[in-house]
């Protein structure tokens, strides 16, 4: 029989409650000296030598030798071939997030926009879709689909106009229900190639892969390491951390379905940080017990136990209105508000990635099929972040036509403004539009 795994406790009542607040959300993604050289080798090396560099570290870290490039990129048939070859009831449930997400997205769209003063200016704006985005997708064993969706769908409604996407395929371990969602979201073309050197390869281009405007996708501490060394050249999402839940919950749902919620993303990884926060007592004892008696059914066992042992956290407050104050000092990735009337305790939530109310909604729906994106600010990021969505795929110009009369007018509060500057050549430059009186 598995041992008990001992979850952290605490209690807003203690003296010292904040600091372990803090101390229990202390979560750096440093990259080491040697992960930031090998990195910087890498880009280095794809920056100069392209494709040339990018099959020698496929051959090298995926283990896939090819006699040409063209080898590693797949056709629109083959991914056709992936999403025609699926069991029926892979594809239907494919087909059917993808639509979700779909309709979902499609509620985003910022349209152009102006308006005419009095004097006939013309102030607005205009919205339009960025020309090429790079999708990363980890490959191999790992399946993420939703990935896929959830990354290209947005892109796809902005009107992006190509998506490329890279997934590595190591020892040649193909993912077909990837490159099915891939088919399905409408990815144009698809490489397959990982790690920092696909990274370097979507934000420099090479004789093959053509350079994009931003790259979006989860991936490794190399994957990750690499978008922030090539943030500048190109745009990223973010750089994401663990995956965390944190549920607020008044006692009154079933205690294995929140253990149960807890360890959803306590499976993502070691690191993952799954909290519950409750003001009754008794019911944080008896989710303890769910997770205890539950844990060892779980086919991740291992991982959820490191998880739920050394980043959970069963936190006890006076009432509801300290677990709000609570939830907002986290600012957390995916917040479960199972509680009566969860739409009036969310208005008062200013700091959270995506919130999932009542009883029946579990987050995992919300990684798959709700519709809304499941790429989210982690870490507390949500304080100034917001899900990915159709906006991170356009771009906003300002537009400005200015009459003879406003030119007139503004000119003379850009005169003094920009004397005041000591910056002559734009007063004057606006001075010679001025109508004289």
């Amino acid at each position: 029989m598995s041992a008990p795994v001992k979850i952290n406790r605490l209690d807003s009542t203690q003296t010292d409650f904040a600091q372990q607040l803090d101390h229990l959300l202390a979560w750096e993604a440093v990259s080491d000296t040697a992960v930031n050289q090998t990195v910087a080798d890498i880009l280095h090396q794809v920056k100069t030598r392209g494709d040339d560099a990018l099959l020698e570290f496929t051959a090298k870290f995926d283990r896939q030798t090819v006699a040409d490039f063209s080898e590693l990129e797949m056709s629109r048939v083959r991914l056709q071939q992936a999403l025609d070859g699926l069991p029926e009831a892979q594809r239907t449930a494919l087909e059917q997030a993808c639509e979700r997400v779909r309709r979902y997205h499609e509620k985003q769209v910022q349209d152009s926009w102006h308006y005419t003063e009095a004097d006939g200016t013309l102030l607005g704006q205009q919205v339009t879709p960025m020309d090429r985005v790079g999708i990363y997708v980890p490959g191999g064993k790992a399946s993420y689909p939703s990935s896929v969706l959830m990354n290209a769908i947005p892109a796809k409604v902005a009107g992006v106009v190509e998506i490329i996407m890279v997934v590595p395929t190591p020892n040649g371990e193909v993912n077909e229900l990837v490159l099915a969602a891939a088919c399905l979201a409408g990815v144009d073309r698809v490489f397959t190639i990982g790690g920092a050197q696909a990274v370097a390869a979507l934000a420099y281009g090479t004789e093959s892969v053509p350079k994009v405007d931003k790259i979006v996708g989860p991936g490794n501490i190399y994957v990750a390491t690499a978008k922030r060394m090539v943030f500048g050249a190109v745009g990223i999402d973010m750089i994401a951390g663990p995956s965390e839940i944190l549920v607020v919950c008044d006692g009154k749902t079933d205690p294995d379905w929140i253990a149960m919620d807890l360890f959803s993303q306590a499976e993502h990884d070691e690191d993952a940080q799954p909290i519950l926060v409750s003001w009754d007592a008794a019911f944080l004892e008896q989710v303890e017990q769910s997770i205890q008696k539950l844990l060892p059914t779980m086919e991740r066992e291992a991982i959820i136990r490191v998880s739920m042992a050394e980043r959970a956290a069963l936190i006890q407050v006076q009432d509801l209105a300290e677990a709000i104050v609570v939830t907002n000092r986290i600012a957390p990735e995916h917040l479960e508000l199972s509680v009566e009337n969860p739409l009036e305790v969310s208005s008062q939530i200013r700091h959270a990635g995506a919130i999932f109310m009542g009883r029946y909604t579990a987050e995992a729906l919300g990684d798959y099929c709700a519709g809304p994106n499941h790429v989210l600010p982690t870490s507390g990021t949500a304080r100034f972040s917001s899900p990915l969505g159709v906006y991170d795929f356009q771009k906003r110009s300002s537009l400005i036509m200015c009459s003879a009369e406003g030119a007139s007018e503004m000119g003379k509060i850009a005169s003094v403004l920009a004397r005041g500057e000591s910056l002559t050549a734009h007063a004057r430059s606006a001075e010679y539009r001025i109508k004289p009186e």
